[in-house]
């Protein structure tokens, strides 16, 4: 496993070795260990699977109790995974990380306690698998609005996306609950 950092050192991205031939690929897509060695020792307790349509925006979601981490990886089609800092100490609060996640480029993104989460939709269809470090608390969860001028995230739209009743009613990063 190959571990990439980003502009915000805690977000990482990791590149599986895929083992391809003329059958198809082989790749591991995750080791406790390795995780534990080379990003951060975590125990995940919970798994989600979403498919999307083109056009959709999820996000960005966090929870303020019950604090998830989460491993992402896209599984069928393509998405722009965006990652936004929400730790008013740390030195990159309000910044965000976006990056291209796929089937065919394998890769997944490590997002810590203490960030939203949300990704947009650029294929006819997309899977994506997330592992959790906590599970999901309904009573805990916030949204921030996707296109807060603040956050400013330059993501890779050119229409209006389809958007959940809960997205569209997300709240600005000034008026965010947020982490210490």
């Amino acid at each position: 496993m190959k571990v990439i950092t980003t502009s915000i050192p805690d977000v990482k991205i990791l590149e599986p070795i895929r083992f391809s031939d003329e059958r198809g690929f082989f790749m591991e897509t995750w080791r406790q260990s390795g995780f534990d060695e080379l990003v951060a020792p975590r125990q995940f307790v919970q798994d989600n699977h979403a498919r999307s349509c083109r056009g959709t925006l999820r996000g960005l979601h966090y929870q303020t109790q019950n604090t998830q981490g989460k491993l992402v990886r896209v599984v069928v089609g393509e998405v722009f995974d965006v990652a936004v800092d929400l730790r008013r100490r740390s030195p990159t609060f309000g910044q965000w990380v976006g990056v291209w996640l796929s089937a065919e480029n394998g890769r997944q993104l490590w997002i810590p306690e203490g960030f939203a989460h949300g990704f947009y939709v650029t294929s006819d269809w997309a899977e994506s698998l997330y592992r959790c470090t906590d599970y999901y608390n309904p009573t805990a969860e916030h949204c921030l609005r996707w296109d807060d001028a603040t956050l400013a995230i330059a993501w890779p739209i050119s229409s209006s996306p389809l958007l959940s009743s809960k997205d569209q009613q997300g709240c600005c990063l000034a008026e965010a609950p947020l982490f210490d």
